[in-house]
Parts: structure tokens; C-alpha cells; sequence
């Protein structure tokens, strides 16, 4: 029987995914498929809270695309499951928080991946690249995303030249939040990924709606649709026991206890 090119682990209500697809962990159309089923179902798990994504070995995060794949009949533009390539980059209504601890080499649709993540930490050996340039194609999701996030100039020299960057220039960038000695990256992801599961569920959902569906509207249009309750995480927010429980701790001085209704 062939090995799942990915494992899970639930801990407490943090769901560790981790690609484990040697020997560099690049994603195939069949991988897509299962971590796209696989992150599903975590987002329509109401137990789990935080995802926390990263690479198999020391090595290797993700390369991305599996160019050997490719060339014995992978199509690129072919089905990569529900969620899109790496089953994160198109999965609709993905209202929990996920952290990519980035372990090694995060390159092409690894990179990707792992700006599919809200948070991203790397080990201090960690290095960025967007290489598709060199093998004739676009990084399609990257050239959506990175300009975005990073200055418009180094997300285009990223694009243009393929340009390798270190961790400590990915957090120059601002990219990347944390960075770790590498056997220390486990542990202080899981440190994050605990604390934000012990928070309040339905805000997470909330500030993820907001943040996903202001993108492509104004600031006014945005802050209507949020005091109109028209976004829906926010409405379940504002009539939840969550809501009052934040206020009763407050004024009683205490810790809440979140229950995500």
C-alpha cells in the first residue's frame, strides 16, 4: 500500500498538518486532492480551531509543483481538489486561523502554500523563491497575493528573477512573522498555535470574513456591510454567547470561556 503523502495529528483542538511526500515534499495532483479534503474538513469541524501546516524533514517545506508529475501527465491546470492547489489557496469560508512553520526550502506553489497561511514562522535555515520564471510559467496565486503584502518593487523582483531570500529577508519584507533555530520551530509553533486555539472562535471567523471580503471594497462599503451585519460570521458574533461571556469576564475581572456559540 503507498504512503499518505501527508499526516495528521490532532491535538486538542489545533489540527497539525504535515507534508511528508519525499523525497523534497512536492505537491501532485493526487496530494492536492487529500490536503484539500483534509482542510475541509477541519474548517467544518466545529472542535477545531487552528491548523497548523508544515514540511516532513529538515530540509524541504515545499518545493511546490511536481515537476516530474507534470511531465508524465500531471496537467497543471488540471484538478487539484476542493481548496485549489495545496487544498488552503481557494478553500471558501476558511474562518479558522492557520500558521505555516516553514522548516526549509519554501519555493514556487510551496511558497504559495504557505501564504495561504495567516501566520508564517521559519527556521532560521528557511529560504523563499518564486522559480517558475526559470521552468516557463507563472506563478499564478503568488502574482495575485505578494504584491500585496510585500513593497510592489520586491514582490516583482521575486516574479521577474526567481531571486532567492533568506528568513531574515522574508521577515525584512514582512512576510515572515517569526523566526526560529530550527529545532526550536516545532515547539514555538505549537506555543502560537495553543494560544490562539484557547481564544474566542467566533471573532477569529469574523476578522477573517472582514479582512478576506474587504479586499475587493472600499473602506466605507466595508464598514457598512460590518455595522448593516452583513457579513454573516459577524452577525452570529454579535447575537452569540461569546459576545456577552467577553463582557461578563471583563467586568468580573476573570478569564472567558469561549464555547464558539
Amino acid at each position: 500500500m503507498t504512503a499518505s503523502p501527508v499526516r495528521t495529528e490532532r491535538r486538542g483542538r489545533v489540527l497539525e498538518v504535515t507534508l511528508d511526500r519525499p523525497k523534497a515534499n512536492a505537491i501532485d495532483l493526487k496530494t492536492s486532492i487529500v490536503l484539500g479534503d483534509i482542510f475541509k474538513e477541519f474548517r467544518d469541524d466545529p472542535e477545531m480551531r487552528v491548523a497548523l501546516i508544515t514540511g516532513a524533514g529538515e530540509k524541504f517545506f515545499c518545493p511546490g509543483w511536481d515537476l516530474k508529475a507534470a511531465a508524465d501527465g500531471d496537467a497543471v491546470d488540471g484538478d487539484y481538489g476542493v481548496g485549489g492547489f495545496g487544498g488552503l489557496q481557494e478553500m471558501r469560508a476558511m474562518n479558522k486561523p492557520v500558521i505555516a512553520a516553514v522548516n526549509g526550502i519554501c519555493f514556487g506553489g510551496g511558497f504559495e502554500w504557505a501564504l495561504s497561511a495567516d501566520i508564517i514562522l521559519a527556521a532560521d535555515h528557511a529560504t523563499f523563491a518564486l522559480p517558475e520564471i526559470r521552468s516557463g510559467t507563472v506563478a499564478d496565486a503568488a502574482s495575485v497575493k505578494l504584491p500585496k503584502r510585500i513593497p510592489y518593487h520586491i514582490a516583482m523582483e521575486m516574479l521577474l528573477t526567481g531571486r532567492r531570500l533568506d528568513a531574515e529577508e522574508g521577515a525584512r519584507w514582512g512576510f515572515v512573522n517569526q523566526i526560529h533555530p530550527a529545532d526550536k520551530l516545532m515547539e514555538e509553533a505549537r506555543k502560537l498555535a495553543d494560544h490562539l486555539a484557547s481564544g474566542p472562535p467566533l471573532v477569529y471567523a469574523a476578522i477573517k470574513e472582514i479582512v478576506r471580503e474587504a479586499e475587493a471594497l472600499t473602506f466605507q462599503d466595508a464598514m457598512n456591510r460590518i455595522t448593516k451585519r452583513q457579513f454573516e460570521s459577524v452577525d452570529v458574533l454579535y447575537d452569540s454567547e461569546d459576545q456577552m461571556e467577553g463582557a461578563r469576564a471583563f467586568s468580573e475581572k476573570r478569564d472567558p470561556v469561549w464555547k464558539g456559540k
